[in-house]
């Protein structure tokens, strides 16, 4: 699992720094005043969909599914592979023609502002370019889950650094042939055009790299419209939990958006752009990582209940969580310390001021606080899928979701405007770190315990590991924002290098000494390509 996971985590990291790029670009180009909301409030829609997709609807229904058909069909189920990728490809273009045409009203359910205003005509404008991509993003997502099954995953993981480069292009040549800047008034339907289509067009790259990888893997597509024997039946009947979830969560996303568009109505440069700045950020650590160990598990782990081989699902969760948290620990406590340290060399350029860089970097704290709960959340969400229950991840999902609901409109109530969005981010913490307990609890009872005790007490060594890391990074902070007064573009250098760089090498040390064996296996495995 290491090693399948560590092609994934590579491939990843280098599309995520590509997506640092991509974000830097993309505040640099636009900011993240009322353009940015405008423009994040049109990308959130199909975004939001996307990762429901990957995480929700492919893990816990089409995966299992392929398994399942290619370890019980005659032709090892590629005739099922075929029906499964026509289907997802006809039904999501029409689903993206629609959504395009209802474009007006989507805006309105995911925001608060007024029709006739210019940040609800731009974001529709925006809306009508970019909600298109969900065709593009349902065909690379199926095609990416066969690729998975088959132990391929590499594309996957690779294609979205071209999607990043197409974007970046797009916006660089926005910032070079507009005259508007951040500014909303100034922006032509030209400009708009330039930002919509670009963004779309990176999508169809990144589809496009999946279906040639697939290609590759001996998958030649056949278009099979003989749905009878698509087991829709059976998609339906594990799905319906899933399509529940699915609206659970969404409705807890648009009351998020509709509170962070609210506050940036008051307080300009604290709305949806500071959001989902730092949303971002505080998913490249579970992207990385988590994501890479989770693809990796899924299929081994569905296959081990499949058998009936209960030791094996619990062992496969304890090492996925180890060592997922292994890394996820340290990175947690470094963005609680270092966030605006973080978000001012890759925001605070351009149209977006660094005060306002700053601001997503506070965001950013808070999320840290998230961290580990959210990736044990969606580790614990794979063990139902792979005994095929979908229904049990709906209730929890709920319970979460209206856990961080009510959480979200107290601290949206309670605090002013210039703190709502960080409020947004608390609220979330916690709820996930309720979800996990019940997650846990549930999972614990299908396989008969998940071996708390053992997983508790690795967690511990691997925090008391980190905390001189965190130590460590947070005197970075106070030496040289006292030398310096403040924190800009070279000082956030300084405290990143000796606050992250120095302090994960610590971490590093430490939990070596202390004999932590997910460290160490990550270090042997990268001294030994070092060392070739």
């Amino acid at each position: 699992m290491l090693k399948a996971s560590a092609i994934m985590a590579a491939g990843t990291m280098v599309s995520r720094v590509t997506g640092f790029v991509r974000t830097m670009v993309l505040a640099y180009a636009i900011g993240t005043a009322l353009l940015g909301d405008a423009y994040n409030a049109a990308y959130a829609i199909p975004y939001s969909i996307l990762d429901l997709l990957l995480l929700g609807v492919l893990s816990s229904v089409v995966v299992p599914m392929i398994v399942r058909a290619q370890q019980r069909d005659a032709d090892g189920g590629r005739a099922y592979e075929q029906r499964l990728l026509t289907l997802a490809t006809l039904t999501l273009a029409v689903i993206a023609v629609a959504a395009a045409f209802a474009a007006p009203l989507l805006i309105d359910l995911y925001t608060v502002w007024d029709r006739d205003s210019r940040e609800f005509e731009v974001a529709v404008m925006l809306a009508r370019f970019i909600l298109p991509q969900l065709a593009f993003f349902g065909t690379g997502a199926v095609a990416g889950a066969i690729l998975n099954t088959r132990d391929r995953f590499a594309a996957p993981m690779w294609a979205p650094v071209l999607n990043n480069l197409v974007v970046i292009c797009a916006f660089l040549l926005f910032a070079l042939v507009s005259t508007a800047g951040g500014d909303i008034a100034k922006v032509t339907d030209g400009d708009l055009v330039l930002l919509g289509l670009g963004t779309t067009a990176g999508i169809v790259a990144q589809a496009s790299v999946l279906i040639v990888a697939l290609k590759r893997a001996g998958f030649s597509f056949k278009p099979r419209l003989d749905l009878r024997n698509a087991r829709l039946g059976e998609m339906a009947k594990a799905g319906v939990w899933t399509i529940g979830y699915t609206v659970v969560t969404q409705l807890g996303f648009v009351l998020t958006t509709n509170l962070a568009s609210a506050a940036g109505s008051v307080v300009e440069g604290h709305g949806i752009s500071p959001y989902t700045l730092a949303f971002q950020l505080f998913q490249l650590p579970y992207g990385v990582i988590g994501v890479s160990v989770i693809t990796a598990m899924l299929p081994r782990m569905s296959r081990a209940v499949s058998d009936g081989r209960f030791d094996d699902v619990r062992s496969e969760f304890g090492s996925s969580v180890r060592l997922v948290c292994s890394l996820m620990v340290p990175v947690s406590l470094l963005l609680m310390v270092l966030g605006p340290a973080i978000t001012v060399p890759i925001y605070g350029h351009g149209a977006n001021s660094v005060a306002d860089a700053v601001y997503i970097g506070n965001v950013l704290q808070v999320y840290g606080l998230a961290l580990v709960p959210f990736a044990l959340f969606q580790l614990l969400l794979r063990v139902f899928y792979s005994f095929g229950d979908t229904r049990t991840p709906v209730f929890v999902g709920a319970g979460t979701t209206a856990v961080n609901a009510l959480l979200m409109w107290l601290f949206f109530t309670l605090l002013p405007a210039r703190y709502a969005v960080m409020g947004l981010a608390l609220a979330y913490a916690v709820a996930y770190a309720l979800g996990a307990l019940t997650a846990w609890w549930l999972a614990g009872r299908r396989v008969q315990g998940l071996g708390g005790w053992s997983i508790g007490m690795a967690l511990t060594r691997m925090y008391l590991a980190a905390l001189p890391t965190a130590v460590l990074a947070l005197g970075a902070v106070w030496v040289v924002t006292g030398v310096f007064d403040g924190l800009g573009f070279v000082n956030s250098l300084i405290v990143l290098a000796v606050g992250g760089g120095l302090g994960l090498l610590l971490y590093l040390g430490v939990a070596h000494r202390m004999r932590i064996p997910e460290v160490n296996s990550i270090v042997g495995m990268v001294a030994g390509r070092v060392g070739r």
